[in-house]
């Protein structure tokens, strides 16, 4: 099966008083592979020429396994469901060692940023978001 794929940083600063990463940091590296995909399906000139871009919808994040400063995560990305206007990506974060130690949910919702409402996928971009599913 095909991913996106991003490898991240623990970052010290990213531990809270219990000596581990703490939770909020997950988002922020789901953020990150969020954003990888987004990149690797060429959605910038979507966005620049036409205003239509993602939306976040909603996201969850299951934590299996604490991680610790120092070290760094793998983080896959597929493609869950493809709906007429959203899609979903599930994201699996490995530590280094190859444990697993998150995995996460997200719901993306394409949007017309200037008429304010929720469009249709493109068919450029469903096909890229197929290559990367799990169906």
């Amino acid at each position: 099966m095909k991913h996106f794929e991003i490898a991240l940083r623990l970052d010290w600063s990213e531990m809270d008083m219990f000596g581990h990463i703490n939770n909020v940091a997950y988002f922020k590296y789901i953020q990150a592979a969020r954003v990888n995909s987004w990149e690797q399906c060429e959605l910038q000139p979507l966005i620049n020429e036409k205003s239509i871009g993602p939306v976040l919808l909603s996201t969850n994040c299951r934590f299996i396994k604490p991680l610790k400063y120092p070290g760094g995560i793998l983080i896959k990305t597929s493609v869950e469901f493809i709906k007429n206007t959203s899609y979903g990506l599930f994201h699996s974060i490995f530590d280094f060692d190859n444990y697993l130690v998150a995995e996460a949910h997200d719901v993306i919702v394409m949007f017309d940023y200037q008429k304010n409402e929720k469009v249709q996928l493109i068919d450029s971009l469903r096909e890229i978001l197929f290559e990367y599913s799990v169906l």
